[in-house]
């Protein structure tokens, strides 16, 4: 006897922060909805990320969820910069605090997503053969949530324990008096290396690329920092929403960089270097656009990795030369650069040594071999489309997803794709996403598409889809609006730099948070501009 197919109004796929905010919106709206998440609890990114030093790279009180007042008086945060095991707490406070866990199956993948023209509904398939039914499908599945995979010669032959940065285990791994080996420099490895140093006799420092990285100046936070923010909370918020980035200091002062004297240049970047963080990526208005204005803080950037690293060939190798300052993921950390100055502490620039093979004992290059007990992978992500590609997903006629997107991904407004009816993506490519606070811009997705099923339920909509020439007219923006700024020349993981094969676009929208919000408002006003509505038969 076939398994009885469960029947819901919508499936949510993925309980990390989006997967839990929309499950408390379709529940206000009435709406049966259940949550479907691979790991065995609630935390996204932040439940599998445990590598030694994980921590968000936005300051605590503005990441977090804004929707709750009573919620973000109640909870506390004890650092500026708080670290993965305390954001974990909060999100299962909050998981706690709204109830959500009972409508959230763990353990459970969604394997395929086939929409059915007959009946205008998802049929779904989880990973263990459960059959499911819903009117929407909501893709929660996170812009960095499947590790990019090693794959090194030799590295089967390898008799030492391996770790990915991105499945790090969650009791923890002891370095203590071991030779490890760390593959690569991005935004995990900058963090974990120094905290990775503090145990292990020796560590080996594999770098492809140099990344730019600025102190985060981390500490306590600060009683009257925290009471001046819940003064002005909605102020605050609002400043958010409407910023570049969904951050207080994201957006950049007027003046240009090309236009001001070279003293007040050197203190507006020794002003924000002090303060720390990505304030200063905001320093001045022409650093994105302007080769000259960028170079400027590159210049900076370098004068601060000399000052700092003690060694200067080892200086000169970790400061990047072929790609503009903030155009790969600008890095926050705490004590990287200092790192080097460890006696314990060696780096090895690969595009002077390649990487040859790895080998039964370590790692070989084209001109060493090193004995290592330990190897790290901190190789990142496949950002943006991984998660999704990985499902098994069919729209109108069958056609699949990775086909459509085959010459790279492509979406309206990064919510929705043409072909596809009521699968929404939240912060997917097309929206600011990875260039923002990412729960600024994950509240803004889920309020303007719980908003949305609201209206559909209301009216007796049966589903709702872009149109081919707005999805088109959308991606040429998207396009636009990048080549507008120096992001593009950068062989970065926004373009899938990072993974073999994958298609070069570059795939969030540069626009900034509150542009971005102001045209989702402008398309929700004008009766879904640019999407088909299609009435229930």
């Amino acid at each position: 006897m076939a398994a009885q197919t469960t029947s819901l109004d919508a499936v949510i796929i993925g309980a990390g922060i989006s997967g839990m905010y929309m499950l408390h919106r379709l529940r206000g709206l009435g709406l049966k909805a259940r949550v479907y998440e691979a790991g065995s609890d609630i935390g996204g990114t932040w439940f599998w990320n445990r590598y030694p030093g994980a921590r968000v790279d936005i300051e605590s009180q503005e990441y977090s969820y804004s929707f709750s007042e009573e919620l973000e008086r109640e909870w506390k945060w004890s650092e500026r910069y708080a670290a993965q095991p305390e954001i974990l707490r909060y999100l299962n406070h909050v998981a706690d605090r709204f109830d959500l866990r009972p409508d959230i199956q763990f353990n459970t993948r969604i394997a395929s997503a086939h929409f059915d023209e007959t009946k205008g509904r998802w049929a779904l398939a989880t990973d263990d053969g459960e059959t499911l039914d819903a009117k929407f499908c909501i893709a929660a599945t996170g812009c960095l949530s499947v590790p990019n995979e090693p794959n090194f010669k030799g590295q089967e032959t390898f008799k030492g324990a391996t770790y990915h940065t991105g499945r790090w285990p969650h009791e923890g791994v002891d370095l203590t008096g071991k030779r490890v080996a760390v593959i690569g420099t991005g935004s995990s490895a900058i963090q974990s290396i120094p905290q990775i140093a503090k145990q292990a006799a020796q560590v080996y420092v594999f770098q492809r690329t140099p990344n730019y990285s600025v102190p985060a100046h981390n500490g306590p936070i600060s009683p009257i920092v925290a009471e001046a923010w819940l003064a002005n909370r909605d102020e605050n918020r609002q400043l958010q929403r409407m910023s570049s980035a969904g951050f207080l200091f994201s957006n950049h002062r007027e003046e240009l960089a090309t236009q001001v004297g070279d003293n007040e240049r050197r203190q507006v970047f020794e002003e924000r270097w002090a303060q720390g963080g990505f304030s200063v990526q905001a320093a001045f208005a022409d650093l994105a656009v302007d080769p000259v204005a960028n170079g400027m803080a590159a210049d900076f950037a370098a004068s601060k990795i000399r000052e700092i690293v003690k060694d200067p060939a080892v200086a000169d190798r970790l400061t990047p030369k072929d790609y503009p300052f903030g155009t790969k993921r600008l890095c926050v950390d705490t004590g990287y650069y200092e790192v080097f100055n460890q006696p314990n502490v060696e780096l090895i620039d690969l595009r002077e040594a390649p990487l040859d093979t790895i080998t039964a004992t370590g790692v070989k290059t084209a001109e060493g071999d090193y004995a290592v007990d330990v190897i790290v992978f901190a190789i990142g992500f496949d950002a943006m489309t991984g998660a999704l590609s990985r499902i098994d997903i069919q729209g109108r006629g069958g056609a699949a997803l990775t086909d459509a997107w085959s010459e790279g991904p492509k979406s309206y407004l990064g919510l929705m794709v043409a072909g596809f009816p009521n699968l929404f993506t939240v912060t997917g490519p097309g929206s600011p996403s990875v260039l923002s606070n990412m729960i600024v811009s994950i509240e803004q997705h889920v309020d303007w598409l719980a908003d949305l099923m609201g209206f559909m339920t209301l009216n007796g909509l049966a589903t709702i889809e872009p149109t081919a020439d707005s999805q088109n007219a959308w991606v040429d923006h998207v396009n636009e609006a990048a080549n507008h700024t120096l992001y593009p020349v950068a062989n970065s993981w926004y373009l899938g730099a990072n993974v073999p094969g994958k298609p070069r676009v570059f795939m969030p929208y540069i626009g900034g948070v509150g542009a971005y919000r102001t045209l989702c408002d402008a398309v929700a006003a004008n009766g879904y501009m640019g999407f088909k509505l299609r009435p229930a038969a």
